[in-house]
């Protein structure tokens, strides 16, 4: 009940005002070890003021999928479960299983707003796209034999990978798109993530194309014309979310928080940097108001200071 009156607080605080779609998150700690409840608690009051949708992608991995759960039980907050798949099936069967106790224990149908079968497992090259179809069918089954076949079923998968057996597959489409990896310039790197968008809306032929991960790096090395810091950040988070919420693209950014634990063994020695609060799970990195829809997407980002709390301040304009 502590928890319940606390975020039912913060929601008063906020509302009204203009938020993220949603957020991916990663409950593990900043030292990279596994999260309890009251861990995941405190993220939440955090988060709270920028989101009320998160997307997991493991239930298994840290055994995280509980402790997500029963820190939203009572709660308006609801979360996108992932169950990790590669090139071994035994990691899928386990997240798979995971799911169908989870389900004996909480109230999917009132906390659950979708289930992700895998993430870039076919960019990766760890499944075809036929194996992963087969699986996201498989899990939309399961889900159907204990009475929650209302749940959407989807993967998520870089925007070329996103073969038709895939999209055949899903309830919804789930697409990855990361400007900062194709080598683009801030300047062009909005048009590119919408052209990627369009052409999936035309190969999806009526069914819904959500993003599932997009962002920028705040920090890290250069790839190509792509440059990573602060204002770029900042340029991209608003020119996409403005975009996204002009023409009703429904989206979770890429990050919750940075992770100091993530790999650098990548490209360009970023991946820690593209989180919306530090990777003290606490500290906003951009101060108020982190975009504004009503002003020119060229403007240049705030200082990074902590505000408080970091609450998004906007004016989003309608399309005529």
């Amino acid at each position: 009940m502590k928890l319940t009156c606390t975020l039912a607080l913060f929601a008063s605080l906020v509302h009204g005002a203009s938020q993220f779609n949603g957020l991916n998150y990663n409950p593990k700690r900043p030292d990279g070890t596994c999260p309890n409840v009251y861990q995941v608690q405190d993220d939440l009051k955090v988060l709270r003021p920028y989101t009320s949708k998160l997307r997991i992608y493991s239930v298994k991995d840290c055994n995280q999928g509980e402790p997500v759960l029963r820190a939203m039980e009572n709660t308006d907050w609801k979360v996108e479960l992932g169950l990790w798949v590669n090139k071994n099936d035994a990691v899928y069967e386990a997240d798979k299983q995971e799911l169908l106790r989870l389900t004996q224990f909480f109230d999917f149908k009132k906390q659950v707003s979708a289930v992700v079968v895998g993430s870039e497992a076919v960019y990766r090259q760890e499944q075809t796209a036929e194996q992963l179809a087969a699986k996201v069918r498989e899990v939309k089954s399961e889900l159907v034999k204990v009475g929650l076949g209302s749940i959407p079923v989807t993967t998520s998968e870089t925007w070329p990978s996103y073969f038709q057996p895939l999209i055949d597959a899903v309830d919804f489409v789930n697409m990855h798109g990361f400007p900062f990896w194709e080598g683009v310039s801030i300047e062009k790197a909005n048009d590119k993530m919408f052209e990627h968008i369009y052409d999936l809306q035309a190969a999806a032929k009526g069914k819904k194309v959500v993003v599932g991960e997009t962002g920028w790096p705040s920090a890290g090395d250069n790839y190509e014309l792509a440059v990573a810091n602060l204002e770029n950040a900042q340029r991209y988070l608003q020119d996409f979310v403005c975009r996204a919420e002009e023409e009703n693209i429904e989206y979770y950014y890429f990050n919750s928080f940075d992770q100091s634990w993530a790999s650098t063994n990548n490209a360009s020695n970023v991946e820690g940097n593209w989180g919306i609060i530090k990777n003290d799970y606490v500290t906003p990195k951009f101060s108020e108001p982190i975009y504004s829809c009503s002003a020119s997407t060229s403007s240049g980002p705030k200082s990074e200071t902590n505000t408080g709390t970091g609450r998004l301040t906007t004016r989003c304009k309608t399309s005529s």
